[in-house]
């Protein structure tokens, strides 16, 4: 079975930090993109970041120059560090991961919750 874990989720204040991480289980093969995505109550999924397996990362405009996209391939794992935090950022954060050869699939986590509050 093929899986993502996320985990570091939290509460925190505007102007704070945090940091994500992305576990994929050792089953999925060849992933070629990791990413997180968000949704917020009532709102659709949207894309964060998103990382490939050579390093060119991609980011929404309303997180760049704060959030920070990383990877270790040789562990299938990936982190999200959040910066700068505001309470429009607060939301369920999910962890994906485009796997495949020939086909690729995707792969989602459960997702983390991230609140931003005072």
């Amino acid at each position: 079975q093929g899986q993502l874990v996320e985990s570091g989720g939290g509460l925190v204040q505007p102007g704070g930090s945090l940091t994500l991480s992305c576990a994929a289980s050792g089953s999925i093969f060849a992933i070629s993109t990791m990413g997180w995505y968000r949704q917020a109550p009532g709102k659709q999924r949207e894309l964060v970041a998103t990382i490939t397996n050579g390093g060119s990362t991609n980011y929404a405009d309303s997180v760049k120059g704060r959030f920070t996209i990383s990877r270790l391939n040789a562990k299938n794992t990936c982190w999200l560090q959040m910066m700068s935090l505001k309470p429009e950022d607060t939301a369920v954060y999910y962890c994906k991961a485009s796997a495949g050869v020939a086909i690729r699939w995707d792969y989602w986590g459960q997702g983390t919750q991230v609140t931003v509050s005072s």
